[in-house]
């Protein structure tokens, strides 16, 4: 499978410094944000069910599990939300696409901690994770669509992006 790899438009990269280096005094804020972020896909996959019933088969128990592997070292949050395709792979994890967003780092960058406040207005929490992780991947497939993707990055200033499959990336414990 091919890997496009692509370079973060600019604000990502000074939000990811800033993220790694000042923003957040607790490392352990990362899981709130993620967790965060899945229930906010959770809660849009049932919003969009309501005009697509097909996007929320009956029976579907909206869920967000997470895992952790000490050995391994690795954390893993899972849910059945929304889910993305590549292009909003790019344009949410690739992008900040909010308009207030250079304003807010300009502010931090400045010393404008009480901005702290606003942060998840800007969809930034999730470059928390960089804090914390020497790789992050998101491995997604939209609802109503058969094809996924994996998303994954060294938080250094690009990223990866490419289809495939679950199994084709992780293998299930136990």
């Amino acid at each position: 499978m091919a890997t496009e790899k692509m370079e973060f438009q600019t604000e990502v990269r000074d939000m990811l410094n800033l993220m790694i280096n000042s923003l957040y005094s607790n490392k352990e804020i990362f899981l709130r944000e993620l967790v965060s972020n899945a229930a906010d896909a959770l809660d849009k996959r049932r919003f969009l069910s309501l005009s697509n019933a097909d996007l929320l088969p009956q029976g579907t128990q909206l869920r967000i599990d997470i895992s952790v592997n000490k050995e391994g070292k690795r954390i893993v949050v899972e849910d059945n939300g929304i889910g993305m395709n590549k292009e909003d792979l790019i344009n949410c994890l690739g992008t900040i696409a909010r308009s207030g967003t250079k304003n807010f780092i300009k502010n931090l960058k400045e010393g404008d901690k009480g901005s702290v406040d606003l942060i998840g207005q800007f969809g930034v929490g999730f470059y928390s994770v960089f804090m914390v992780a020497k790789k992050v991947e998101v491995l997604t497939l939209k609802a109503g669509e058969k094809q996924g993707y994996l998303w994954a990055s060294e938080g250094t200033g690009d990223f990866d992006a490419r289809q495939g499959r679950h199994q084709d990336y992780f293998v299930p414990e136990g």
